[in-house]
């Protein structure tokens, strides 16, 4: 299917609430959107089940200070759906453009894959 792309506001409420609370480190809020068979993928590193991706949103980045935008949203269907983020902050680089791609089932995150913007 080809992504169309969408206002932010679009986003299905699971995604939105997701990268909100795993923005603030708020480890509890997001879990609660998951499967209990999550898989998430940040870079390469994989993370499965619920107690896993708690302990990934909780750590991932709470060395640094940064800010996140989106940058795009794609719907590639009902239940796949792409926000690009750009991260400003003081990890090395201090700028990076990351794709979230998110599959949904029954209304929660089953699985998350984040790479550079425009990888495979």
């Amino acid at each position: 299917m080809t992504p169309t792309d969408t206002g932010s506001g679009t986003l299905p409420t699971t995604v939105r609430d997701f990268l909100a609370a795993s923005t603030v480190h708020d480890a509890d809020a997001a879990t609660a959107l998951l499967t209990d068979d999550v898989v998430v993928v940040d870079q390469g590193e994989t993370f499965r089940g619920r107690d896993a991706v708690h302990a990934f949103v909780r750590d991932a980045g709470a060395e640094f200070e940064y800010t996140t935008e989106p940058t795009a949203v794609h719907r590639v269907d009902e239940d796949h759906w792409v926000v690009t983020l750009r991260l400003e902050g003081t990890f090395p680089g201090g700028t990076a453009d990351l794709d979230h791609r998110f599959t949904l089932r029954g209304g929660f995150v089953a699985e998350l894959v984040i790479a550079n913007h425009g990888a495979a």
